[in-house]
């Protein structure tokens, strides 16, 4: 890779310098204002000294050589034209990198079963940020249903269409479902205008904002228009059998129990299907049951099925999105302790209460 990590010496004690041969890359790696390296620095309570065209990170023994490590997979990525920006920082004080992974494997299968995590879609690549990402993006690939069960950020349904538009593009499937329930999140609107199209978009936008991230606008129009990407509410799946698709059934909270039989009994041959949903966030009427808890429930121990939890730790959102989690987190954990029911907190379930993510 071209970088010599020099060990401390007499004349800088408790110091290992990097050297980084292409400056251009270096000011990448740096990133604007040197903001990355102040991140990393927080993150190990180290510091990182710019000389030239080296760094010099100062620290104790562990976070110095965490911190070298961490930098040399970055620039590695760099070097191979892949991009660092904030996100990736994150990703990599999370993590860690594999510094010699491959990352030039013949296939999407082939490689996850590598075990390289890189999605390659038309318009951008996306890696899993955390460990549950990884976990939860191999299952989509080993199992033909899968759920993915946690707090909102955390890219449940977002790493489920960048795997469909994958295995799309890649001919293992013929064509992609994404589903809603159609539910107000606490609101009622009313009657809206416009055809049945119009009336059910505004509830779709999520999975269409999801699309416009991996596909340009013109094929994902095309797509849709041949309808080889479906997106449709939930109440639309009753009597269809979803043969050789990639189906996504999103905001699987806010389905009824009778809704998640029905969805779950539509997979067909040569498809995978999953279900993503955050059990805190349910938009039911009260004295109703969601679907996602009982189905998570009944089918745990269903072999060919797999769960994935996440929790406030695989928040890829703004940081404030993980420390908001956490105080509704301590919160719902006090009002249990209270003896206070969910109803009695707004229709809210707290969700130690009903599954351990553990």
């Amino acid at each position: 890779m071209g970088l010599t990590p020099t060990p401390p010496d007499a004349t800088h004690p408790g110091e290992t310098l990097l050297e980084f041969p292409d400056n251009r890359l270096l000011i990448d790696l740096c990133g604007a204002n040197d903001r990355h390296l102040a991140r990393i620095e927080e993150a190990l309570g180290i510091h990182i000294l710019r000389r030239g065209n080296q760094l010099a990170v100062v620290g104790g023994p562990e976070a110095q050589a965490e911190a070298a490590q961490l930098l040399r997979g970055l620039y590695a990525r760099l070097e191979q034209g892949r991009p660092v920006s904030m996100a990736e920082v994150e990703a990599a004080l999370r993590m860690g990198i594999d510094a010699d992974a491959d990352t030039s494997p013949s296939g999407q299968i082939e490689m996850f079963a590598a075990g390289n995590y890189e999605l390659r879609t038309r318009k951008k690549s996306v890696e899993p940020r955390t460990e549950a990402q990884k976990a939860y993006v191999r299952s989509l690939f080993e199992h033909e249903l899968a759920f993915g069960i946690g707090p909102a950020g955390t890219g449940k349904t977002y790493l489920a269409v960048a795997v469909g538009v994958t295995m799309l593009i890649g001919g293992h499937v013929d064509r992609i479902v994404l589903s809603r329930p159609a539910v107000e999140a606490g609101e009622r609107l009313g009657f809206l205008p416009g055809d049945m199209k119009e009336k059910v978009d505004p509830y779709m936008q999520p999975l269409y904002d999801a699309l416009n991230d991996f596909l340009p606008s013109k094929q994902m129009q095309k797509l849709i228009e041949e309808k080889r990407i479906e997106i449709a509410p939930l109440a639309f799946m009753r009597g269809r059998t979803l043969a050789n698709s990639f189906v996504v059934l999103d905001e699987a909270q806010n389905a009824t129990q009778m809704q998640m039989k029905m969805f779950l009994t539509r997979l067909g041959e040569g498809s995978r299907m999953v279900i993503t949903g955050d059990r805190t966030q349910i938009d039911l009427p009260r004295g109703m049951q969601s679907g996602l808890s009982d189905a998570e429930r009944i089918l745990s121990g269903v072999k060919g099925i797999s769960f994935s939890y996440f929790t406030a730790k695989d928040v890829v959102r703004h940081p404030l999105v993980a420390r908001i989690i956490d105080a509704y987190d301590a919160e719902d954990a006090a009002a249990l302790a209270r003896g206070e029911t969910g109803e009695a907190r707004g229709g809210y379930v707290p969700r130690r209460a009903m599954r351990n993510d553990a």
